[in-house]
C-alpha cells in the first residue's frame, strides 16, 4: 500500500486499476484516497475505535471537496476519536435512526397497549393520525428541538384542550426514547414548552338547584315520567361520586349485600371499593332488575348490554330541562358530591377514598368554594378583627332620602386661601370646603397640600415648628 503526500497533483494522477486500492498520506496517519476500477477516487480515514473496533469511514468523493478539505475533516475526526468517540459509530447511528412516524408506532404497541385503557389507547392513535405524523412523522427522532413541538402547539392554538392532550401523548413518548436509547437523558424536547390555559370548568350545583333537581327526579319517579333505569343512574352517581361509566356499565355480581360494599374491578384508575350508604342500599334493593341482564342500568333496548352513554347523556339532559335547571355535563354530579363529601368534614383521606381520587391535588379539583361558606368566613373574620380592635360591627346602611328642595348652604365662615383663579374663585375650595389644589396644572402632592381642612400631620417638620412657636 503506497504511501505519498496526498496533493491535487498526486490525486489526478492516481489511475485506476483492475480492482480497488488505496494511497495513504504521509502527513496524517489514517488519510487516504480509494481509487475504485470506474475512476471514483474517495478520501477516507482509518482508526481504531474505543472499542477496540477498527474503522474506515468515507469522507468524501474527491471533486466534491478538495484535498485539504478532506485533509481537515480527517485531523477533525482522529482528534475526536482521541477523545473517545467514534465518528463513524455516530453516523451510522444517525442514517439508522427511527422516524417520529417509527417511534409513534413502537409506542402504540409497546408501551400504550400494554398500560393504558383502551379508551386512552385509541385516543393517543387518534392523536398521532391528526396531529403528530402529519407535523413531525418525518422527523428523526434524535433531531426533534424544542422549536419543532412548539410548532406544533401553534398548529392546534384553535383546540387548546386537545393541544394540551397531545403535548402529554408526546411528553411520555419522548420518554420512552430515552429509556429506549433513541435519545439522550434528559434530553425530551418537550421540556418547558407551555401548556395552553384551559377556560373550561365544570359549574357547581347550587344548593337551591339540588333541591329542584331531586324534587323533579320525585316526581318523575312517582308519576313514570322518565325511564326507571336513567332515574336510578342519575341516583347512583350522586350517591357513589361516581364516573358516568362506573354507573352504567356497574354489575350486580359487583355488589356485595352482605358486606355492603361495590367492588369495581376496573376503572379508569384501576380496580377500586367504595361502601354502600343506607340510601345507596335501599336503591339497589328496590332497583327494577331483569333477570338476563347482569347489568344494575342495562340499555333501554338491549339487557344484555350496558347503557349506552348517549342514552345517559341526552336522559340527564332532558331531566335538567323538564326540572327548568341550567345544562350541566354529567360530570357536574361527581363535582357536587365530592363537594358534600369535603363540606361534611370528613378527613381528607376519607373523601378521596369515597371519590377514588388518588392524589390531594385532584380530589380538591372537585371541590367547589360556595358562597355562604366563604361568607360566615369573611363575617367571622370581620367581627374577630373588631373585637381586637375595640369597634363595633357597621350597622345596616339605611336608604337615602333626598328632600323635595336641597336646603340652604349657610355661608361660609372660614377664610379662603390666598391663591385664585382667573376667575377670581379660591383655588380648591368650594362653599368653604377643600377639595382640591390641581387647578390649571397646579399639581402639588397631598403630603404637600395645605387647608383649613386638613391638620398638619404629626411627626413632621410643620408639626415641630408648630410645637416649638405655638
Amino acid at each position: 500500500m503506497p504511501k505519498i503526500k496526498l496533493t491535487k497533483t498526486a490525486v489526478d494522477a492516481a489511475n485506476p486499476k483492475d480492482r480497488d486500492y488505496e494511497l495513504r498520506d504521509t502527513m496524517i496517519p489514517g488519510f487516504l484516497v480509494k481509487v475504485t476500477p470506474t475512476g471514483r477516487k474517495i478520501f477516507m480515514v482509518a482508526y481504531v475505535a474505543h472499542n477496540g473496533q477498527r474503522r474506515k469511514p468515507a469522507i468524501g468523493r474527491y471533486g466534491e471537496i478538495t484535498v485539504e478539505q478532506a485533509r481537515n475533516i480527517a485531523q477533525d475526526w482522529l482528534a475526536e476519536v482521541r477523545r473517545g468517540v467514534d465518528p463513524s459509530a455516530e453516523r451510522t447511528a444517525a442514517r439508522q435512526a427511527l422516524t417520529v412516524k417509527e417511534l409513534f408506532d413502537r409506542f402504540i404497541t409497546e408501551y400504550s397497549e400494554m398500560r393504558n385503557k383502551p379508551v386512552t389507547v385509541e385516543s393517543n392513535r387518534g392523536y398521532g393520525k391528526r396531529y403528530i405524523i402529519p407535523i413531525l412523522g418525518h422527523h428523526k427522532v434524535p433531531d426533534v428541538t424544542r422549536a419543532d413541538i412548539s410548532h406544533l402547539m401553534k398548529k392546534m392554538a384553535k383546540a387548546p384542550t386537545n393541544a394540551n392532550r397531545v403535548l402529554s401523548a408526546v411528553r411520555k413518548m419522548f420518554n420512552m426514547a430515552e429509556v429506549w436509547g433513541l435519545r439522550p437523558d434528559g434530553s425530551n424536547p418537550c421540556r418547558h414548552v407551555p401548556k395552553y390555559p384551559e377556560r373550561g370548568k365544570t359549574r357547581l350545583i347550587t344548593d337551591g338547584e339540588l333541591r329542584k333537581l331531586y324534587e323533579y327526579l320525585n316526581r318523575a319517579e312517582t308519576e313514570g315520567l322518565e325511564h326507571p333505569f336513567i332515574l336510578l343512574a342519575v341516583r347512583l352517581q350522586f350517591e357513589f361520586a361516581a364516573r358516568m361509566s362506573e354507573i352504567t356499565h356497574l354489575e350486580w355480581a359487583w355488589i356485595d349485600f352482605d358486606n355492603r360494599r361495590v367492588v369495581w374491578p376496573d376503572s379508569k384508575t384501576g380496580g377500586m371499593s367504595k361502601p354502600m350508604s343506607a340510601e345507596a342500599l335501599r336503591l339497589f334493593e328496590t332497583a327494577p332488575r331483569l333477570e338476563e341482564s347482569p347489568f344494575v342500568c342495562p340499555s333501554v333496548f338491549d339487557p344484555n348490554l350496558p347503557m349506552s352513554k348517549h342514552t345517559y347523556y341526552q336522559g340527564w339532559r332532558r331531566i335538567l330541562q323538564r326540572a327548568g335547571l341550567p345544562h350541566i355535563g354529567t360530570h357536574g354530579i361527581r363535582h357536587r358530591s365530592a363537594t358534600d363529601i369535603a363540606n361534611s368534614g370528613v378527613p381528607v383521606k376519607v373523601g378521596m377514598a369515597l371519590t377514588a381520587h388518588k392524589t390531594v391535588t385532584m380530589f380538591m379539583r372537585y371541590v367547589h368554594t360556595e358562597d355562604d361558606p366563604v361568607r360566615a368566613a369573611a363575617e367571622a373574620v370581620t367581627q374577630r378583627r373588631l373585637s381586637l380592635v375595640g369597634g363595633a360591627a357597621a350597622p345596616a346602611p339605611e336608604p337615602i332620602i333626598v328632600p323635595a328642595e336641597p336646603p340652604t348652604v349657610a355661608p361660609a365662615t372660614q377664610a379662603p386661601p390666598a391663591e385664585t383663579g382667573p376667575d377670581g374663585k379660591p383655588l380648591g375650595f368650594e362653599d368653604g370646603a377643600y377639595t382640591s389644589r390641581t387647578r390649571l396644572g397646579n399639581y402639588r402632592p397631598y403630603r404637600h397640600r395645605s387647608g383649613e381642612n386638613r391638620a398638619i400631620p404629626p411627626g413632621t417638620k410643620r408639626a415641630d415648628e408648630e410645637a416649638t412657636h405655638g
